[in-house]
């Protein structure tokens, strides 16, 4: 498997300004591989992207916080998210990925190490096995953490997921909407569908990103910009917003992260709800302690 590199090498620096405070709360690390090794169930294998790269990033972007999402390609070893997280200066937090059979001692080390959630990709180009009723129980052991449980999966499965979903003690957060075809509108049939399911609780989160992987036509992403801001402005105390660096799986789009911060204002057009977006959403559920 030859490694690849699905991030833009020189990014443009965006015409919108974050708030103070702002916190990308979607990115990833990879590597580096000489030190944290790619699981060998990977399904990509990408060139390295460590903390270095990432903390410059969101300098540049204007940020100043991020959340490290364990990426499927490190498998449950979140050493790599760990250890960036240990070289943030506090500026960062963690979701991590874990082997249900982890030990209660190894989710408190998760903890002290910055960890606030567990992730459970249902994606199956990405894993090789969802089992729900282990998700379950790691979702109950996690309670007494103060952690939350991270959702990925694509529209076409939500219906048969919404048993598990409901079943989720924790408050969830559902990656990139559930991968909505934004292409509907924000009334086609897989918004309605999200929309039911952010209804029947109100623990229920979600992060409004990805216009470059759920936008086939590419910048400006009108369509995405369409349906995602009515999103926010009716659940704008529900959702987060990342970048999504370094972009698994985007090696033949390779997507500006400066065009990406300047979707922002155009979801969320008011300085209030880039607020609640940007700063007191994410601290609430990453920061609350």
């Amino acid at each position: 498997m030859s490694r690849i590199v699905s991030w833009h090498a020189d990014p443009s620096r965006p015409r919108f300004v974050p708030p103070a405070g702002a916190v990308d709360a979607h990115c990833h690390v990879f590597g580096p591989m000489a030190q944290f090794p790619f699981s060998a169930k990977a399904k990509y294998l990408p060139e390295d992207a460590g903390p270095d790269m990432l903390f410059a990033l969101r300098d540049r972007l204007g940020f100043s916080r991020n959340v490290i999402v364990q990426a499927s390609c490190h498998g449950t070893d979140n050493s790599a998210t760990l250890d960036a997280i240990a070289k943030s200066d506090g500026h960062a937090r963690g979701v991590a990925v874990v082997d249900p059979a982890i030990s209660d001692a190894e989710l408190e080390n998760l903890h002290q190490g910055g960890i606030r959630g567990v992730r459970f990709n249902f994606l199956k180009r990405l894993v090789d096995d969802a089992p729900k009723d282990k998700f379950l129980e790691v979702a109950r052991r996690i309670q007494g953490l103060g952690w939350h449980v991270v959702v990925y999966f694509e529209a076409d499965i939500l219906e048969e997921l919404r048993s598990f979903l409901d079943a989720i003690p924790t408050l969830i957060v559902v990656d990139h909407m559930g991968r909505p075809d934004v292409t509907q509108g924000p009334d086609g049939p897989d918004m309605r569908v999200f929309r039911a399911l952010l209804d029947s609780r109100d623990d229920i989160w979600t992060k409004v990103t990805c216009p470059d992987r759920l936008d086939g036509s590419g910048p400006p992403w009108d369509a995405f910009a369409q349906a995602v801001r009515p999103l926010v402005e009716d659940y704008p105390d529900r959702v987060l917003w990342g970048t999504d660096w370094p972009h698994p799986n985007m090696q033949d789009a390779i997507s500006d992260d400066g065009a990406l911060v300047d979707m922002i204002p155009r979801i969320a057009p008011t300085p209030e709800l880039q607020h609640r977006l940007l700063v007191d959403n994410p601290a609430r559920l990453y920061w609350h302690d």
